[in-house]
């Protein structure tokens, strides 16, 4: 059995209390921390895995070289592909995007625009930005795609080292339980991301003595104390 880590006396004393409530409530369900076994069965290493399959097909040469050579679609359909055997988008988002990228405009418009986000030139604000136009202009049928989940997801797989994914209702429970002033609106925007981002900066300070990884363990973290899933 994995021995709950506790932080040290200074380092408890450090955090603010709902900070301090957060950490137990993740330790409760996983005492090893983000090393423990049934943590990465649970959160990690699906997430892990997608993002390896990207890194086999959709690194930045590869989609450079198939969106020279127009080959938009394929970019779609594997971006899609490696998203849909995870669960981080809804059934209806899902669907959503695959006929969003049906038609050639749409994904020549999805591919283009992801590359654009994930290197193309500019700062994080810049790329981010111009990512939510490019969606928000994908065709739509009856659901929508500019959502934060959509818009968050690809990110968070190809570069889970920089990006991370939103989900809102789940992200805004758990940073009013965390104490962390999240400045969130409905639609997606640079300043909301950067909050974010900020949130998770937070978190892996307060938990760096248990090595957070990249944004999956950041994530996942925010996950645990907003789903109805670890409800106790």
């Amino acid at each position: 059995m994995a021995t709950l880590i506790a932080p040290s006396r200074s380092r408890s004393q450090a955090l603010a209390p709902g900070a301090v409530e957060c950490r137990k409530k993740f330790l409760r369900f996983f005492p090893g921390g983000y090393r423990d076994r049934t943590y990465r069965a649970w959160e990690r290493d699906y997430k892990w895995r997608a993002h390896e399959r990207w890194e086999e097909t959709l690194y930045g040469a590869a989609m450079r070289a198939l969106i020279r050579s127009g080959r938009h679609a394929e970019v779609a359909r594997i971006a899609v592909g490696i998203e849909s055997r995870t669960n981080l988008l809804f059934s209806f988002e899902k669907m959503a995007l695959r006929d969003a990228v049906r038609s050639t405009a749409g994904a020549r418009a999805f591919a283009t625009g992801l590359y654009d986000f994930l290197h193309g030139p500019g700062g994080d604000e810049r790329r981010f930005g111009r990512w939510c136009e490019a969606v928000g202009n994908l065709p739509r049928r009856q659901t929508r795609v500019l959502t934060w989940p959509l818009v968050t997801v690809f990110g968070f797989l190809a570069r889970p080292d920089r990006h991370i994914f939103l989900k809102p209702r789940v992200t805004r429970v758990a940073a009013d339980a965390y104490g962390y002033d999240f400045g969130y609106t409905s639609r997606p925007n640079w300043d909301t991301y950067a909050s974010l981002l900020g949130f998770a900066e937070r978190v892996r300070k307060d938990t760096r003595d248990l090595h957070p990884k990249d944004m999956i363990d950041l994530q996942s973290f925010i996950w645990v104390q907003g789903s109805d899933e670890y409800e106790e």
